[in-house]
Formats: C-alpha cells, sequence, structure tokens
C-alpha cells in the first residue's frame, strides 16, 4: 500500500491523506495507490500540505504501518517519549 504524507502548512505537523483530507494521525491515512503522486501536486498547490510524499506501508490489523523506520518515528508525532506522543496507547514494539 501506498500512503501520501507531508507536513501542514500552519504548523508543520506531519499529517496523512485520509481519501478525503487530512490527518495527523497514521490510522486515518488510506491507501493512494497510483494516484499519490498526481494528489500531493495538486494538494501541495491548494496550500494544504508541505512537502508532500509517497510512501511505502503494510496494511496491518491495527491500521497502516509505514514500512520504513524514518516514517514510523514520523509517525508517532513530535517526539520520542511515547507518554507524549500522538498515539500513547501503541507500544514501542509495535510501531518501531
Amino acid at each position: 500500500m501506498k500512503l501520501l504524507t507531508g507536513n501542514d502548512l500552519a504548523t508543520g505537523d506531519v499529517i496523512w491523506w485520509t481519501g478525503s483530507g487530512w490527518s495527523r494521525h497514521v490510522a486515518d491515512s488510506a491507501d493512494v495507490g497510483s494516484e499519490g503522486e498526481a494528489l500531493g501536486r495538486i494538494e501541495e498547490a491548494a496550500r494544504r500540505v508541505n512537502g508532500p510524499v509517497v510512501i511505502e506501508a503494510a496494511a496491518t490489523p491495527e491500521g497502516p504501518r509505514p514500512d520504513h523506520i524514518k516514517d514510523r518515528i514520523r509517525a508517532l508525532g513530535p517526539t520520542v517519549r511515547m507518554d507524549l506522543t500522538l498515539a500513547p496507547d501503541i507500544s514501542p514494539q509495535v510501531v518501531l
């Protein structure tokens, strides 16, 4: 599966395409398939996202899981402290 991610222009937060808009939570993201690059250009031109990029991910029972460790860390939020992440109920063993 392929996910579209980038940064929110107003806050700099990492955001994920949901199929109809953007979310701060990777669990809300949707597979963009082969349309991801074009969608990213449209969303960037509309000034809804900065630096959009399509990444590889795996579908899991817990939701999409980015393949690359860098993207899994980005999905946790602005900190590596598990008590301050966007999804504190996820254990590090599952995410990392």
